[in-house]
């Protein structure tokens, strides 16, 4: 049975919403619980709650820091790790065509356009907002697929514009690095503060604080340290599964044919070869993911890319409204 592309779009952006929310309280509750069992180990009942405030607004602090800074220069960033050149509207008047027909019909100013020397297909949007939108294809994208492949893949791209995917990945990713610097500092701090504990109670004073309970929240802290970074990789990557599917539904929105955006995936997927430019870092933000055995096992809860298979079969069971 035909599913309709709006309600789709609704509902990924309602989970999504729900996954980053998700994830801030997440980061505020495992500082609280950091902060507040490295106080009890330290110096008992008395330093556990200025210890607990204090770890969560580090966090806080971090992630806003860092969220600012990936804001406005990661995109910068990104384009130079990926050797991407800028191209003038003269040197491919027909691919600049397409990329204002899909900005025109998304409602968003035309992205400047990028072109990465590589002959393997793949193009990945960034961009901190739709005014500082960009678009980069590779060479090999360009010269592979028909017109109505790279108008799904292009409308694909300026969804992710629209939908402010750049943002949201940004906060997602600063946010996973928060998660992983407290455990780590946590860790270390226990390790290094066994000294400190052996000190005390050399000099009379036991530093400890609630017994039995103070234990089970240290344990608990620990398991979570531990944990936590594997969970936030999770999210994270349940949250770029979630964009993907968004951009998809919005593309065929756009465009009104399914089967290019599902044509251009499947020849990108099956294109033998290797995006030498892409690496751990970028690797998300492609189209397909540009590491081949990455792509070919995409099936689990760490996986940036849903199925290729997955996606192309929801594309092409979206109605383009025109029946309606």
């Amino acid at each position: 049975m035909a599913v309709d592309f709006h309600t789709l779009i609704s509902h990924n952006k309602r989970n999504s919403w729900l996954l980053v929310l998700g994830f801030v309280a997440f980061v505020v509750v495992l500082g609280m619980v950091i902060g507040y069992s490295t106080g009890l180990y330290m110096g008992g009942p008395d330093l556990a709650r200025p210890y607990g405030l204090g770890v969560t607004a580090l966090a806080v602090v971090i992630a806003v820091v860092g969220s600012l800074v990936s804001y406005y220069s990661g995109s910068g960033a990104i384009l130079k790790m990926s050797g991407a050149r800028p191209l003038a509207k003269q040197d491919d008047p027909q691919l600049y065509n397409v990329v204002e027909e899909m900005a025109i019909a998304a409602g968003v100013p035309p992205p400047k356009v990028y072109l990465i020397d590589d002959t393997a297909p793949n193009a990945f949007a960034t961009g901190r907002d739709p005014q500082h939108g960009v678009v980069a294809i590779t060479t090999g994208l360009r010269s592979k697929l028909s017109r109505d492949e790279l108008q799904g893949v292009i409308a694909h791209e300026v969804c992710h514009i629209r939908h402010l995917d750049i943002r949201f990945a940004v906060l997602m990713a600063t946010l996973v690095g928060v998660v992983v610097l407290l455990c780590d500092m946590y860790l270390r701090s226990m390790w290094l503060g066994r000294g400190t504990r052996t000190s005390s109670r050399r000099s009379g004073r036991s530093g400890r604080g609630g017994g039995g309970g103070a234990a089970i929240l240290l344990l608990i802290a620990i398991i979570l340290a531990i944990i936590a970074p594997i969970l936030a990789k999770v999210i994270e990557m349940a949250f770029s599964r979630q964009r993907e599917y968004l951009a998809d539904a919005g593309a065929v929105e756009l465009t009104r044919n399914p089967d290019g955006l599902a044509g251009a995936l499947a020849k990108i997927s099956a294109d033998p070869e290797v995006l030498e430019v892409a690496n751990r870092a970028t690797a998300p933000m492609y189209i397909v993911h540009p590491i081949k055995h990455f792509e070919k096992r995409a099936s689990s809860i760490f996986d940036s890319h849903p199925p290729i298979k997955d996606r192309i079969g929801r594309i092409l069971s979206l109605t383009t409204g025109e029946q309606a």
